[in-house]
């Protein structure tokens, strides 16, 4: 295994909470230690980076942190070189860096130096460019610490009237959110309450500026895909690897998965959407055919979940607008069903739409946001596992869920959502039924 770090099998997505507190130590981001892999007899080559592969021969060329090259030869080769942070069009972000307060989060090394800054700079105030599941996560990090944070977010990843639900919790909680709000420059001020300015764009074309402690730049990533393409890789979609369901390159003994590639999605085809859950399952059928198997990467539906604070932020599928443009005729309704009996102590509401395909009745999407109790993140599931079987919106109702009162309902959250879409289909077909016949009002 050559890594081009020390940090073999860490969990970046547990950056947020190693921020937070909430992970003490950042050795317990590692699914498993050094010896943990080197039991296995893998053999870790850290601080390496690969440079070329010779296809042809079957060998990558390699450094090491000292500049050392050296060769290594291969019968089969996976490469999981992941992804990078973009860096918007910010004037300044390319002229500031960490000992300025401006950081990028998406590695071991970047996550040392936000907490040098962090332990270093002591800072009273942050702002968040990104609302994307790390900024979010982020912002309640480093609320957790004490800092104020402003958020300032283009594209909302959820339908309007969810993001409102969002946005509530994020302001309950102190942080100032600023949506379809663009930053476009950041600033040092040796004079000044803070030591960044930052400046950008309102809804509306309106001036908008921030005097701030630290900045980070959380707005998403790109593939990683020099290694690859250099050895005459294919690309497609956002520039990631070309590879087919069983994660072969086209190259010759070479396999691909992760961040890096493009992802096969159930309802869109070929597409990318870097996740880690879809990472772990590509680099299972890249390992196990590189050694001669005949695995195949079954698709993703782009699953995601998200703590806010106390609320949970979960989807699956495809928008209504993803549906549209994809050449669905997508139908969307909105339910707030509790997640469990009303009259058992505790009950909350889960709001719920549902995309679903208007000729069809087939599901496309949904999406929840819901308390923390509500076990919004394992609902998603269900309606996950619904889209991977192609099911409609009526047929859930005939899914056996399990039901106790303290837990659920006799027709879950899930059913419930699913049979509002039914009705509401049903009622707008008899309406146009009506009114193609002249009979409507």
């Amino acid at each position: 295994m050559v890594v081009a770090d020390a940090y073999p099998n860490f969990s970046i997505c547990g950056i947020p909470y190693y921020i937070s507190g909430e992970v003490t130590h950042w050795r317990n981001l590692a699914h498993r230690t050094h010896a943990d892999l080197e039991a296995t007899s893998m053999r870790l080559r850290l601080d390496t980076t690969a440079t070329d592969i010779d296809v042809a021969r079957q060998r990558i060329a390699m450094h090491d942190r000292h500049g050392t090259q050296s060769f290594l030869d291969y019968d089969e080769l996976v490469v999981g070189t992941g992804a990078v942070p973009v860096q918007p069009p910010i004037d300044g972000l390319n002229r500031l860096g960490v000992e300025d307060g401006v950081h990028l989060l998406h590695s071991m090394g970047d996550t040392f130096d936000l907490t040098a800054s962090l332990y270093g700079l002591r800072p009273a105030t942050a702002l968040i460019v990104g609302a994307g599941y790390v900024g979010l996560e982020m912002a309640e990090g480093l609320t957790a610490r004490g800092i104020h944070v402003t958020q300032v977010e283009m594209l909302p990843t959820v339908d309007a009237e969810l993001g409102a639900l969002v946005h509530t919790e994020l302001a309950k909680h102190g942080v100032d959110v600023h949506t379809n709000s663009t930053v476009t420059r950041i600033t040092r001020t040796p004079d000044g309450p803070a030591r960044l300015h930052v400046e950008g764009t309102g809804p509306d074309g309106e001036p908008l500026g921030w005097d701030v402690d630290l900045a980070l730049v959380v707005v998403g990533v790109r593939p990683d895909t020099e290694l690859l393409i250099q050895a005459g890789a294919q690309t497609g979609p956002r520039g990631a690897v070309l590879v087919d369901e069983t994660m072969a390159t086209g190259l010759p003994h070479v396999w691909a998965a992760g961040d890096c590639v493009v992802t096969h999605h159930r309802l869109l085809g070929i597409t990318y959407l870097p996740l880690g859950t879809t990472a772990h399952k590509q680099g299972r059928v890249a390992g196990e055919n590189a050694l001669g198997g005949a695995a195949r990467f079954a698709g993703s539906l782009g699953t995601q979940v998200v703590k806010v604070f106390d609320l949970v932020a979960a989807r699956t599928g495809l928008r209504e607008h993803e549906a549209l443009a994809a050449g669905y005729s997508p139908r969307s309704s909105t339910a707030t069903p509790d997640d469990h009996k009303a009259y058992y102590p505790g009950a909350e509401a889960i709001t719920i739409r549902i995309t679903g395909d208007a000729r069809t009745g087939q599901l496309l999407g949904a999406q929840l946001v819901g308390p923390r109790s509500t076990e919004t993140a394992k609902r998603v599931d269900t309606y996950a596992t619904a889209l991977f079987h192609g099911m409609t919106l009526d047929a859930i109702s005939d899914l056996d869920l399990s039901y106790t009162t303290p837990l659920g309902s006799p027709w879950d959250a899930v059913q419930m959502a699913s049979q509002t879409w039914v009705r509401e289909h049903q009622l707008a077909t008899q309406q146009r039924t009506l009114a193609a016949s002249g009979q409507g009002t």
